[in-house]
Formats: structure tokens, sequence, C-alpha cells
């Protein structure tokens, strides 16, 4: 552990992927409860095809993806809200057409290259110096947001009809969640990578749901279990040289086995005893 921490790229990368991880597990939660989980999927084709396009001008990835997406969270929420397109279809229109452009558009000026095979897959050696500033600044403010408005967060999630009669905007914190979770999906995806960054969304939820009933519960341990697993993931990335986000994903993957197999056991444990 001390030797890998000696290298300044893992310490680039325990430090963004451990606040990445918090805000994937707390904005999570929200999602899965809204059966919304599958956002993150879509966002973070919108989050590839930008910075494909970023690569090709030689913009910077960071600057140009974060209000691209944060603009395809506004729509997709637009669009699942009127009515007309279901949610998982908007999220389907979405992420299939950004995903297209982006590879459409690199094919034609120079090629799938490493930097955007990077973005699809996620390397800890992508993540500059610059890229940590920006992600642990956004970072903070994506969990203070969090933090400022968990009451109303947790009201609009659980019974909007409610939060709505009781004055609540439910619409302006919808529309934070979603651009929260633009944000975050962003931040991830350099590391984690745009066919991987979800897991951080939906694995570490449903293993605190196995678990707990309470919603303040199952925040807190999705939390705790997305920052253990991706600490554990990069360790074993760096001993047998695997891709991290890879590694994250299958450490989330036993995680929730084992929440599963010990939430069965203590069900037929606690049945037995009435």
């Amino acid at each position: 552990m001390l030797e890998m921490l000696s290298y300044p790229f893992i310490q680039r990368a325990l430090v963004v992927g451990t606040l990445v991880s918090l805000c994937s597990a707390l904005l999570g939660v929200n999602l899965v409860l809204k059966r919304y989980s599958m956002i993150g999927d879509g966002l973070s084709h919108v989050a590839f095809s930008s910075m494909a396009v970023a690569t090709v001008m030689n913009w910077a990835p960071l600057t140009v993806a974060i209000p691209v997406v944060v603009v395809a969270s506004v729509l997709l929420l637009r669009l699942s809200g009127s009515g007309k397109i279901k949610g998982d279809a908007a999220i389907a229109l979405v992420s299939t057409g950004a995903l297209a452009v982006g590879i459409f558009i690199i094919s034609m000026r120079s090629g799938i290259n490493t930097d955007i095979n990077n973005y699809m897959f996620g390397s800890v050696l992508a993540i500059s110096r610059s890229d940590v500033a920006l992600s642990v600044g956004l970072s903070l403010a994506v969990l203070a947001l969090y933090v400022v408005f968990y009451h109303r967060i947790f009201a609009v999630t659980f019974d909007e009809p409610f939060a709505r009669a009781t004055g609540i905007r439910v619409d302006f914190y919808n529309m934070l969640i979603a651009v929260l979770t633009a944000v975050t999906i962003v931040l991830g995806m350099r590391m984690i990578g745009a066919l991987l960054i979800s897991s951080l969304i939906i694995f570490p939820a449903m293993s605190a749901m196995r678990f707990f009933k309470r919603f303040a519960g199952v925040v807190v341990c999705a939390a705790v279990i997305s920052v253990v697993c991706f600490i554990a993931g990069l360790t074993v990335s760096y001993e047998f040289s695997a891709p991290t986000g890879a590694s994250v994903v299958i450490m989330n993957m036993a995680v929730f086995a084992v929440f599963c197999g010990a939430a069965f056991i203590r069900g037929k444990v606690k049945k037995n005893q009435e």
C-alpha cells in the first residue's frame, strides 16, 4: 500500500476517486428509489461524445463536457416529464445518439486513439493535476449542495405529490439532482470509463438496500460501500495491472453478492425465530 501511494498518479486517482465515489453513492440512492438509475449510463455517453469532440478540437475535455452533460441532464428531465417520451426511452434516445456522434467525429478526424479509449474504459493515468483541482472543487460543491438540501431531496424522492402540496419546489429539486448527477458522471468517467461509470450509482445503493430500510441508513451505508470498493478496486488494479474501472466494478459486484447472501440468511433466521 505504501509503495502504491508513493506514485503521484495513484495519489491523484485516490483523491478524485474517493470524492466521486462518495457523490455517486449519495445521488445513486435517490436515483434508484426514483427508478431513474440508468440516467448515469445515458449521461456518460453524452460525456464521451463531448470529450471526443473536445479532444479533436484540442479543447480542455472536462471544461467542455461538464456544461454539455448538464444541458443533457436537463433535456432528459424535460423529455421524461413531458409524458410523450418515457424515462427509459428518453435515456436511450439521448445516449445512443450522443455515442454515435462522438464515434463518428473521432473516426472522421483521427480514428479511435488511446485518449478516447481512456474515456471509454477509464484510466488513472488520464487524470492531470488540473483535473484534480477541478474535480475536488466540483465534488465538494456537489456534497455541500446535497447536505444543504438533504431534507427536501428526501421529500421529493419518496413522495412528489406530498412534497409539492407542502410547497416544496419539486421541479427545482429534480433538476438539482439531475445536474449534480451530470457533474459527478463527468468527473468519474475519466477514471472509471463511460461504459462502467453508471455502476458507481447503482451498486452501492442496491447493496445498502439489502440491509437498511431507513433512508439515512441506506445513504450512509452506500457511501461507505462506494468508498471502500473504490479503494479496494484501485489496489487490485495496481497489484495486477488491471483496468481501474473494471476492478472497482468487480469489487462492487462482490459486495453486492455478499450483502444479498447475508440478507437472505438474516431473513431465514428471522423467519425461523417467528
